[in-house]
């Protein structure tokens, strides 16, 4: 693997904080610089932090803890896009449904790589 851009993981990430930011954009106004702020920087943070993890790859335990701290990100993320749907303030029904869905896939996928870098990783500390 030449890069961070290659993982499946990474990509989905990327591609989804897109979306969630233009989701976002669409929200109420006195949405847009509260929850909406929250949940640009949370699907944001999920990629960059496999960017920093894989930068840090030659160190095991630095890869694992950006692992999960996107994860985690990830999870914030759905907290946040249930909460707009809830509270009304995300009221497209199919785009909650589909960004929920494909978050609730990365995050299961996030959770398998970091079992395969806890398992079979082998760094210099």
């Amino acid at each position: 693997m030449k890069s961070y851009r290659d993982l499946q993981v990474y990509q989905l990430a990327k591609s989804l904080a897109i979306k969630v930011h233009k989701m976002s954009m669409n929200l109420p106004k006195y949405e847009l610089y509260e929850e909406g702020s929250q949940i640009r920087r949370s699907s944001k943070s999920v990629g960059a932090n496999i960017v920093e993890g894989y930068v840090k790859r030659n160190y095991k335990s630095d890869f694992l803890r950006s692992i999960i701290i996107a994860w985690a990100e990830c999870d914030e993320t759905i907290y946040h896009l249930e909460m707009l749907f809830e509270t009304g303030s995300l009221t497209n029904e199919n785009e909650f449904r589909f960004l929920k869905s494909e978050y609730e896939k990365l995050s299961s996928m996030l959770n398998k790589f970091y079992q395969s870098v806890f398992e079979k990783h082998i760094s210099s500390k």
